[in-house]
């Protein structure tokens, strides 16, 4: 992997991290375009560098991180998460985390289920306004769905989106759950795959994972401010069919 390899996949993860269009599934599809060998490393900087991102959730929603009795409710939604990432993860590094077709897999159904979701879907009235109002078996139900997301090309972004919308939370504040929810998640994953797999890093890697941190956080402050104008005026089923255009379009000119 070069310098540059790492800014494209840096800028491809600030894009699709908070995206319902998977952001581990876009990294792994575009490093087999880059043509960068399958290794142990590729394998964690496809997990850490999602951790850039997750800075600028902290960046930009700081306060919430001050609130307690919030922290708990993010802990319940997370707890799920972290059980199966625990039990499965030598599995999920070692067999789906670089298996294009999982990936492509993935995001065909994935993008099936979110326009399938979206058509029959009809917020509630009483649906919850803002993601710190969310209760805790809300809190559970939508850990619940982001731990399908373990799976390369499901979204973590999706799952939890939909994940809200099922337990009865408005699309801004689902979407806002779904960006703090994240920053326990991907400080779990990361540290737990650097625990294991640092002492096999050689000196330039960690120079590499520096250079696509940086570049993830600068392009999610974007991102993530664009998702929310998205939400706010469109349904999801844009990003559903661009799963599935992705999805074919891989298949032919990756794997077929």
């Amino acid at each position: 992997m070069t310098p540059l390899d790492s800014v494209i996949l840096g800028i491809i993860e600030g894009i699709t991290e908070f995206l319902p269009i998977s952001s581990t599934g876009h990294l792994i599809l575009a490093s087999e375009l880059l043509n960068i060998p399958p290794s142990a490393f590729l394998s964690s900087f496809q997990i850490a560098i999602q951790l850039g991102a997750i800075g600028a959730v902290v960046f930009l929603y700081w306060k919430s991180f001050l609130d307690l009795n919030f922290l708990k409710k993010l802990f319940v939604a997370f707890l799920p998460t972290g059980l199966v990432g625990f039990l499965v993860y030598p599995y999920v590094k070692g067999f789906l985390l670089g298996n294009s077709m999982v990936v492509v897999a993935s995001l065909f159904i994935g993008g099936v289920v979110l326009i399938i979701f979206e058509l029959i879907h009809k917020e509630r009235p009483e649906s919850l306004e803002g993601a710190k109002e969310i209760t805790y078996r809300q809190a559970l139900l939508v850990g619940l769905f982001q731990s399908i997301a373990i799976i390369p090309g499901v979204s973590r972004s999706a799952a939890t989106i939909i994940g809200g919308l099922v337990a009865g939370m408005r699309r801004v504040a689902i979407v806002e759950f779904s960006f703090l929810l994240a920053v326990p998640t991907m400080i779990a994953a990361t540290g737990y795959d650097l625990l294991k797999s640092a002492d096999t890093f050689a000196t330039d890697d960690f120079g590499l994972l520096a250079i696509g941190f940086v570049t993830a956080f600068i392009v999610a402050l974007l991102s993530m401010r664009f998702l929310l104008q998205i939400v706010r005026r469109y349904s999801f089923i844009p990003f559903g069919i661009y799963r599935i255009v992705l999805a074919i379009v891989f298949f032919f000119i990756v794997l077929y």
